[in-house]
C-alpha cells in the first residue's frame, strides 16, 4: 500500500529563491512517486495561492496554497498529518504544526528539511527537544548538518545528507557560445571577459561577498581592461544605494552593473554569457545556483567556509577561497579568467555537475529515503 505523504511549504512557486527551488524540486519528486504508486502526496502551502501552482511540478488536485491565512492553514495541515503515514517540512518555522500533528498521531514520521542559516541561531528549548528526540533531519550540505551536531545536540543517526540537485525543467545547453542577444543587451563585446553573481540583495544579509569582488575589479581592470562584472537578483533599496555609491566611489560604472531580476527561463543564458560566476558567500547552506552555472558549463569561484563546498565538490567543480580574503578572490578570478573557455571545458564542467547533482539520482535518493 503506498504510503501517504504531506508536504507542507511556506512557499513553493511564488518566489524563486534557494529554497523555493528545493520546495519545487520535491513536489516533482513525489509527484514523480505517486505516478508509480509508491506514495499518495499532497502539497499544503501557507503563502502561495492554490493558483501560484507551476503544473510542470504536481497535479492540481495534489496541491493548496492558504494566501497567508496561517490559521486555515495549520488546522488543514494537522487534520491532514495525522492521517499520513510521513509528514515533511520545508522550513523549521513549521515546526509547531508537527508537534501537534506528532501529540495526536505518534506514528506520524516527522522529516524536516534543514537549509542552511535559519537552523544555524539559536533556538527555542522545545524546538531543540523535538530535533533531537520526534524528528528525522535532511539536511542539503555536510556543513549545515555539522551545525545541527554541533549547535542543538542533534545525534548524527537522525540526520541524512540531501544535496539539492538541478531542476529538471532546467536548460541544459549543447552550444556554449555567448549568445549574442545578451551580448547586445548588454553592449559587450564577445571577447571581453565576464564575471556573473545572482543572488538576493539584502542589506540584511551582507555575506554574499559580491561588495568584496566589486572592490577587486579596479585592479582587475590593469590585467583585464575589458572586464564586466554583472550582478544580477533583485535589491531592496538600502541595498542598492550602498552598491551604486560603492560602484561609484570606485570610479567603476562601466565596469559594474547592477541588472535587477532574472527571469528564470534567462538564467541559462546569463551563465553562458558568463566566463566565471563569482560568489565567495559566508553562509551558504548549499547553493543551487553554483550547480546551476556548472551545468551551463560556467567555472565558479565560492566560499570555503560553508555549505558551498558541497556544492563545488570540494573543489573539484570549482575553485574554493576565503570569503573574507580579498586578495585570494582576486587571485582566483584572475587563475580563472587565464584559463581558456573552451567547448571541451565546459563539457567537462557540465558533466561533472549533472554526473553529481542531476534530477535523476534526487529522485532515486528520496525514494530511499521515504519508501524504503
Amino acid at each position: 500500500m503506498p504510503k501517504k505523504v504531506l508536504f507542507l511549504t511556506l512557499k513553493t512557486f511564488s518566489l524563486t529563491g534557494g529554497v523555493e527551488k528545493v520546495c519545487r524540486v520535491l513536489t516533482r519528486t513525489l509527484y514523480d512517486l505517486s505516478v508509480k504508486d509508491l506514495v499518495t502526496t499532497k502539497a499544503f502551502s501557507m503563502y502561495d495561492k492554490t493558483s501560484d501552482r507551476d503544473a510542470k511540478y504536481i497535479l492540481k488536485e495534489q496541491f493548496k496554497g492558504f494566501k497567508g491565512n496561517r490559521i486555515g492553514f495549520s488546522l488543514a495541515a494537522i487534520s491532514e498529518g495525522v492521517r499520513s503515514n510521513i509528514v515533511i517540512l520545508s522550513h523549521i518555522n513549521l515546526l509547531f504544526i508537527a508537534l501537534l500533528i506528532k501529540r495526536i498521531s505518534p506514528k506520524t514520521k516527522i522529516i524536516l528539511f534543514v537549509h542552511g542559516i535559519e537552523v544555524w541561531r539559536e533556538i527555542k528549548n522545545w524546538k531543540g527537544d523535538f530535533l533531537r528526540k520526534d524528528c528525522e533531519i535532511w539536511a542539503v550540505s555536510s556543513y549545515t548538518a555539522s551545525q545541527m551536531i554541533e549547535r542543538h545536540q542533534v545525534h548524527a543517526d537522525r540526520i541524512k545528507i540531501v544535496h539539492n540537485c538541478l531542476d529538471p525543467f532546467l536548460e541544459i545547453p549543447m552550444d556554449f557560445s555567448k549568445p549574442g542577444e545578451l551580448l547586445d543587451r548588454y553592449g559587450l563585446k564577445r571577447s571581453a571577459p565576464v564575471l556573473f553573481t545572482l543572488t538576493r540583495l539584502s542589506s540584511s544579509e551582507l555575506y554574499k561577498g559580491y561588495d568584496l569582488v566589486i572592490e577587486t575589479i579596479p585592479e582587475l581592470v590593469k590585467k583585464f581592461p575589458a572586464i564586466r562584472y554583472l550582478i544580477a537578483g533583485k535589491a531592496d533599496s538600502v541595498e542598492k544605494t550602498r552598491l551604486k555609491k560603492l560602484i561609484k566611489d570606485n570610479h567603476l560604472e562601466e565596469h559594474v552593473t547592477l541588472l535587477g531580476f532574472v527571469p528564470e527561463e534567462e538564467l541559462s543564458e546569463h551563465f553562458l554569457l558568463s566566463d566565471v560566476f563569482v560568489m565567495p558567500s559566508r553562509k551558504e547552506g548549499f547553493g543551487i545556483v553554483f550547480i546551476e552555472a556548472a551545468a551551463c558549463g560556467c567555472k565558479t569561484i565560492a566560499g570555503n567556509q560553508d555549505g558551498s563546498v558541497d556544492a563545488l565538490l570540494n573543489g573539484k567543480l570549482g575553485t574554493l577561497v576565503s570569503p573574507i580574503d580579498k586578495d585570494a578572490i582576486y587571485k582566483a578570478i584572475v587563475a580563472n579568467l587565464e584559463l581558456d573557455r573552451t567547448p571541451e571545458t565546459s563539457l567537462r564542467i557540465q558533466a561533472l555537475c549533472i554526473n553529481n547533482f542531476s534530477y535523476n539520482a534526487y529522485y532515486v535518493k528520496i525514494k530511499e529515503l521515504i519508501c524504503e
